[in-house]
């Protein structure tokens, strides 16, 4: 059974259609319960550092998802939230991974925020990012971004380098929406379901 941990994010829906596609049937939960019973974990979000804080501490989440053992993917703010902290209200996040998610720099010619597609740099080989080509590319919508640390596999550009996609241990996370990247990101949430626990 895949857990997604219902969070309040706007992509949750989207998340688990394409999941369906795949022929998983995914079970939106808030029961910490039934989250740690769970093969597979997804946290999703779409908004604020803060409110996605916020959500979780409310529904009694915060220790929950630290704890767990079994593969877990963040997506966009699912994946921000598991580091240190963030700049986006300067909220302390689960801190699963190190570091502090920023603000991306505008300058000339680079809007923010990074809205559309972009491709992958990739940096360590990851079962994550098996079979998928390096031209692929992949859909973000983001104003904030990790910086790349050691749990770093793949990085994108937009104005700076920023981390793309994580992993550590059991924790990965992405920073695009791979329910949005096509058959790319198709490829990359089968990989997911196929990683050993």
């Amino acid at each position: 059974m895949l857990a997604i941990v219902d969070s309040g994010g706007a992509n949750i829906a989207s998340v688990r259609f394409a999941l369906e596609r795949l022929g998983v049937r995914s079970a939106l939960t808030a029961d910490p319960a039934v989250i740690r019973a769970a093969e597979r974990v997804i946290l999703p979000g779409v908004g604020s550092a803060q409110e996605g804080m916020k959500r979780l501490r409310a529904k009694l989440l915060v220790e929950c998802v630290r704890s767990l053992t079994q593969p877990v993917l963040g997506v966009c703010l699912g994946m921000q939230l598991l580091f240190e902290n963030s700049a986006e209200g300067d909220v302390t996040s689960l801190g699963l991974l190190r570091g502090r998610v920023a603000r991306l720099p505008e300058a000339p010619g680079v809007t923010v925020p990074h809205m559309g597609w972009n491709t992958l740099e990739v940096i360590r080989a990851t079962p994550l990012l098996r079979g998928i080509d390096a031209s692929s590319r992949f859909y973000f919508v983001h104003s904030y971004a990790a910086p790349v640390t050691n749990d770093t596999l793949a990085a994108a550009t937009h104005g700076t380098r920023f981390a793309a996609v994580v992993q550590r241990g059991n924790f990965s996370g992405v920073q695009f929406h791979p329910e949005r990247s096509g058959s790319a990101g198709a490829q990359l949430l089968k990989n997911f379901l196929e990683m050993s626990a």
